[in-house]
């Protein structure tokens, strides 16, 4: 899409002082598209894996029903175990961590099951896709709650936090309403009014570490570098501070180390540039609020990559049908300034 250039967003500030080799202001900041999955607990997601062993334990012994007798699965003792602690208003962490015990060696038991009826002559194929894909998971999600069990720890690297969606990653944000999210992380850019979607990641990076790519990028689509790059203090680093000052390019935010006295023109420039960066912090807000970019709904990996990106999409068309219907009422009602303003105002 064209990035329009009437925008207040690319206004260069006239007290900076800036070459005219550096153009245009560049917004950018990241956030979390949180996933549609219910809140992650190591002893509900050890509670679904067992019953979803169950029922693959059913299908293969249904292939092998009259040679063998059916594997003991103890499913309705291994129900009961589960909701001793799952029932508690508020369960002690001594009995959460026996009702995990418990749900690691029935899921234990049930993949030896598993593979003694392979063993036997059942095959995989007779799985459907949803649960062969299912069976992997689990394999690896029990390896993961073995391990933090065994090592008393709540974290782990590549944690899976849903069967049916791998893929997701809790992501640390530390916000008001939610400490942890999940989902993928996304990151913004906003120029001349219009949104790209810079980078997605399904881990938890540092933003900061992708300043410079993203900054090239944009001298890649414009021609030019930024003037100005309106970002928060994370991405104030030394290693971008240098960057950007070897390429004239102003960096948003409070110098490092101790603050300067009489430093009233920076002040002033800061309390600009964090006016100006409410922007982007809007359009986050009115993505989630609006088009649905606090909840995606898509299953997949893929999917939900591309729910993103067309949600990004439906929020640049409503900024050019804006701006194409303020060209309209330009063009149709310059000659009238009391209609044009009358109907300036109506809208």
């Amino acid at each position: 899409m064209t990035i329009g250039t009437g925008s207040s967003d690319a206004t260069p500030h006239a007290s900076t002082g800036k070459s005219s080799e550096n153009r245009g202001i560049m917004m950018i900041d990241a956030s979390v598209a949180p996933a549609d999955i219910a809140y992650p607990t190591d002893l509900n997601l050890l509670n679904e894996s067992r019953e979803k062993l169950e029922g693959i334990i059913d299908v293969l012994y249904d292939h092998l029903k009259g040679d063998i007798a059916k594997p003991r699965t103890y499913r309705q003792r291994a129900r009961r175990d589960y909701l001793v602690a799952a029932k508690r208003r508020k369960a002690s962490p001594k009995t959460i961590r026996k009702a995990i015990k418990k749900q690691l060696q029935y899921i234990r038991r049930d993949i030896g099951h598993i593979s003694t009826l392979l063993n036997q002559g059942a095959s995989l194929d007779l799985l459907s896709r949803q649960q062969y894909k299912s069976l992997l998971v689990i394999q690896e999600l029990y390896r993961q709650q073995e391990w933090m069990y065994t090592h008393k720890s709540h974290s782990i690297e590549d944690r899976i936090v849903n069967i049916s969606q791998p893929h997701v990653r809790p992501i640390v944000r530390g916000k008001a309403s939610a400490e942890v999210e999940f989902g993928a992380k996304i990151m913004l850019s906003r120029i001349n009014g219009y949104h790209i979607l810079e980078d997605l990641f399904w881990e938890n990076v540092n933003e900061a570490t992708l300043l410079q790519k993203q900054i090239e990028r944009y001298r890649e689509r414009m021609g030019y570098y930024p003037e100005a790059v309106l970002a928060d203090k994370l991405y104030r680093n030394r290693d971008n501070l240098n960057y950007c000052k070897a390429r004239n390019i102003r960096l948003s935010g409070p110098r490092l180390g101790r603050p300067l006295k009489n430093n009233e023109v920076d002040k002033k420039q800061e309390r600009m540039d964090s006016g100006m960066r409410n922007a982007i912090e809007g359009s986050f807000g009115t993505g989630k609020r609006r088009y649905g970019l606090n909840r995606i709904m898509a299953r997949c990996r893929e999917t939900s990559e591309t729910s993103i990106s067309l949600i990004v999409l439906v929020m640049n068309l409503e900024k050019w049908l804006k701006d194409i219907f303020v060209l309209i009422l330009r063009r149709y009602f310059l000659c009238s300034k009391w209609g044009y303003s009358t109907l300036l105002q109506a809208i």
